[in-house]
């Protein structure tokens, strides 16, 4: 699949509302979280949350195929399975939904990838602020906030003031810290392409030159 950039729409709702994200393949093989770096920017940027933590959340998440088919047989098999590309379970959604007066539903994370991720930072951004600022040195406050988002808040927490992580959360872990390379080349393609894009496009004159007439 090539990347493709998201369109924006310049609405704000609570649905996926900057345009069409690409539909993960059906081909399990051939689904790459890169595909969605533009969005993740955005999202990030929106949500005030690291953009490399968001990629790198997806990149852990690329574990079993996110196609909607292949996500509705999932489901049907494991019902209490979780939807959409950032793989997000349902209490975690109806969390987020409430706080942040979303309209999508959870389902809709499984159709809609551009929901799931701008959900997904939002849910980051809901763990950052429960996060206390002091904590134990052995992790990066990004690192936290990523085995929050797998663990949940409370062993978060945990974690954050030294308990050690289980096998699970470890491995969460080190799949993050194994992928951050990854993540940090496709946030730096979408980088790319908007330098490149600047380099032809004429700048817009700043308030200050549009009143000295320049």
């Amino acid at each position: 699949m090539t990347r493709e950039t998201i369109a924006a729409s310049g609405e704000s709702s609570g649905r996926a509302d900057r345009g069409d994200a690409p539909t993960p393949p059906l081909r399990p093989g051939g689904y790459d979280p890169g595909d969605y770096a533009a969005l993740v920017v955005r999202s990030a940027e929106e949500a005030g949350v690291p953009a490399l933590l968001l990629m790198g959340v997806l990149h852990n998440e690329a574990y079993k195929p996110h196609h909607p088919l292949l996500e509705r047989l999932w489901h049907w098999w494991k019902p209490e399975a979780s939807f959409g590309i950032a793989n997000m379970h349902r209490a975690t959604f109806e969390q987020v939904r409430r706080a942040h007066g979303l309209t999508g539903r959870w389902k809709d994370l499984r159709d809609d990838p551009a929901f799931a991720v701008r959900t997904a930072a939002l849910h980051l951004k809901d763990l950052d602020r429960r996060l206390p600022q002091r904590h134990v040195s052995r992790y990066s406050r990004d690192e936290l906030l990523a085995l929050g988002y797998n663990a949940g808040e409370r062993n978060m927490r945990a974690f954050a003031r030294g308990v050690p992580p289980g096998p699970m959360a470890r491995s969460y872990l080190r799949r993050l810290r194994a992928n951050r390379r990854r993540s940090a080349e496709a946030l730096a393609s979408v980088a790319g392409r908007g330098a490149a894009a600047s380099e032809t496009t004429p700048m817009a004159p700043t308030r200050r030159n549009r009143a000295n007439g320049v």
